[in-house]
């Protein structure tokens, strides 16, 4: 299943957030949502999301793999996205050359790719929807031995498969009235420009985050900056 890069989502969904404060102002009217249609489609996507997982480690293929079966198995992997914003390949190539080519991704063995490679690829795929690939050295370097590879990727899978939950519950909560259940956060959202407002939002924070704290990886109290707080 095609993955479509959370940049251009993200893009489309700032485009609302654009049209939702004009619409405030009287200067933009078309943005118009049926509420029967969204909470059709969250509930939709609640659904595939807890059925989603990334393959275990010892379920990835290590027999050597060509460039385009390679494609082919990274578009059946990557399938957490909603079938509506789905493209026919969540990566090329010419992307995997890149990868290799800037040492994010270790080379093919005689132009072929094993389970370490696979696994590299899904981590980063996933990873680059929120984090700019320049920060993913920091993170994942490209030159690690397997079997840290190994147990990188193995508590990776478990931290998509949590995140994934805690993100449906989030959603849930925040669209407890819309999917007409019990409203218990100040977050909660009525109607669906508030929850394309707040999803947004909570993105960019959620990606600020943690490109911060890859910035603080390596750093001491000597030279990691202020913590003092403004007044």
């Amino acid at each position: 299943m095609h993955n479509v890069n959370l940049y251009k989502f993200l893009r489309m969904l700032a485009f609302f957030i654009k049209c939702a404060i004009l619409a405030e102002k009287g200067v933009c009217k078309f943005m118009a949502y049926d509420n029967s249609l969204v909470v059709g489609k969250l509930r939709r996507w609640e659904h595939h999301l807890k059925r989603y997982r990334l393959p275990d480690w010892e379920e990835l293929p290590d027999f050597g793999l060509y460039m385009e079966q390679v494609v082919q198995l990274l578009t059946q992997y990557l399938s957490f996205l909603p079938p509506d914003l789905r493209q026919p390949q969540p990566v090329t190539a010419a992307v995997i050359n890149n990868y290799v080519r800037t040492n994010l991704l270790p080379e093919p063995k005689k132009k072929r790719y094993y389970r370490i490679h696979l696994a590299y690829l899904l981590m980063i795929c996933t990873l680059k929807q929120s984090l700019r690939l320049s920060m993913l050295p920091a993170l994942l370097p490209g030159n690690l031995p397997e079997e840290d590879v190994r147990r990188i990727y193995t508590a990776f899978v478990r931290r998509h498969r949590l995140c994934a939950q805690y993100f449906i519950d989030q959603v849930k909560l925040t669209a407890a009235a819309m999917l007409d259940e019990e409203v218990c956060s100040e977050l909660a959202v009525t109607d669906p420009s508030e929850l394309v407002v707040s999803a947004a939002v909570l993105s960019g924070f959620t990606r600020l985050l943690a490109e911060k704290l890859l910035l603080l990886e390596g750093k001491t109290l000597a030279d990691g900056g202020s913590l003092e707080l403004e007044p």
